[in-house]
């Protein structure tokens, strides 16, 4: 159990929650914000919505901290490493609102000795638990591919948090608000890389393109809402993926012109958000088990 008056003063160092697997002593972005649910709002759907967010970025962090030792160049492995922690800080504080907001959401680990809940849902949900796009928990393949990923990610979730920077949920608007200053690193980053690859040898053409092939087919994914998505847009507090396609396809095709690239066609512009229901690639559970493996082995442990 948390002994804290809110759901966000543990995200502050300077105490003894040692078990804190994701970290501390860093400033809390979420001081002096309001963190009750707006009235109207539906505190179980608020929660699967801050899920789907949270999920995307812990997935999309560990496949990128799964580059450290392995990144072509040392500078390259700590800012794909510096990336994903941005990424794992975000979903730290979208599994704290999911928390705050629905608790049945978190997992029961240990009722003698009760893990804090961003541990819970990170660390003790199998993969039919899960809620984030496709497109993250693909397998790593080259550096490439990697670039390719990040640039369709970031392109997208920079466009979704500038949105939710008017989400009546002022906590969400926090984080966007937050997010979004990561995000316009991690999207320079990316388009520069793809730039740099789409315009070197021959070969670095042929890898960048082929990651942007390979990861085509989840593209649709992005922007098909859920029904939670369009009832909390209906209530201001998130925001329809369909609305962003327009401006994803127009920021894309700019940074892709520029690397001498185009996107891929794809033939599953009709599929539905299967990672939002739980519907996923084997790959996401051979990454699950990596990650959440001393977690369960040791529930009680204390780091």
């Amino acid at each position: 159990m948390i002994d804290h008056d809110n759901a966000y003063t543990g995200l502050l160092g300077g105490d003894d929650h040692d078990r804190w697997a994701f970290g501390g002593d860093f400033d809390d972005p979420l001081a002096g914000i309001d963190t009750s649910v707006p009235d109207g709002v539906d505190r179980a759907s608020l929660a699967r919505y801050c899920l789907m967010l949270a999920d995307d970025a812990l997935v999309c962090a560990q496949r990128l901290i799964q580059w450290c030792t392995c990144a072509p160049e040392l500078e390259e492995e700590v800012a794909l490493a510096n990336i994903g922690l941005d990424l794992v800080g975000q979903a730290r504080l979208l599994y704290a609102r999911a928390a705050a907001a629905d608790a049945t959401v978190v997992p029961v680990v240990s009722a003698t000795s009760p893990v804090p809940a961003e541990d819970a849902l990170a660390f003790f949900r199998d993969a039919a638990g899960y809620r984030n796009v496709r497109l993250c928990e693909v397998a790593n393949g080259d550096f490439a591919h990697t670039v390719a990923r990040m640039l369709i990610f970031v392109t997208w979730r920079t466009l979704l948090f500038d949105r939710l920077r008017d989400s009546a949920d002022p906590v969400l608007s926090a984080i966007a608000h937050k997010g979004l200053k990561e995000l316009a690193y991690h999207r320079d980053y990316a388009a520069r890389w793809t730039v740099v690859l789409g315009n070197g040898t021959e070969e670095s053409w042929h890898r960048i393109d082929r990651g942007l092939t390979e990861l085509a087919p989840y593209l649709a994914e992005l922007f098909a809402d859920t029904e939670e998505e369009r009832a909390l847009t209906a209530a201001g507090i998130a925001v329809e993926p369909s609305a962003l396609r327009a401006d994803f396809d127009t920021i894309m095709a700019t940074t892709l012109k520029a690397a001498n690239q185009a996107f891929p066609a794809s033939d599953m512009e009709s599929q539905r958000p299967a990672g939002r229901s739980g519907k996923h690639l084997d790959d996401l559970s051979v990454l699950l088990d990596e990650m959440q493996s001393v977690a369960r082995a040791h529930p009680e442990g204390r780091w």
